[in-house]
């Protein structure tokens, strides 16, 4: 059972304390697995854009590249710190990283 729950506004939703055990747990960022706590931290540090809990956490540089952790950032921002979320920036786009083995970086000709 998640401890989110929807508001009127299916994009946001409300986001337990910073404090409750079940925080900790919640990855915001499947593929590099930051917690919502580590999200929070970054803002109470000061972060103020996606790009900056990114920048602090790794949080979007997975192989997914942020495709399921973006809003849920952009929505934290928001209840964290009151920043409106069409004046929260999108993150910045990266070209996609493919997994290269060892053996064909060996194999390849220079």
């Amino acid at each position: 059972m998640s401890h989110l729950t929807a508001t009127e506004d299916p994009w946001i939703v409300n986001h337990a304390m910073p404090n409750d055990s079940t925080t900790a747990a919640c990855y915001v960022c499947r593929c590099e697995e930051i917690t919502e706590a580590e999200v929070r931290a970054a803002i109470a540090d000061g972060a103020r854009s996606v790009n900056d809990i990114k920048r602090r956490t790794r949080s979007g540089m997975g192989i997914c590249q942020g495709i399921f952790c973006v809003r849920p950032m952009a929505e934290m921002l928001h209840v964290e710190t009151g920043l409106p979320l069409e004046e929260i920036p999108p993150m910045t786009a990266r070209p996609p990283v493919r997994l290269v083995a060892l053996g064909q970086l060996a194999d390849a000709e220079e």
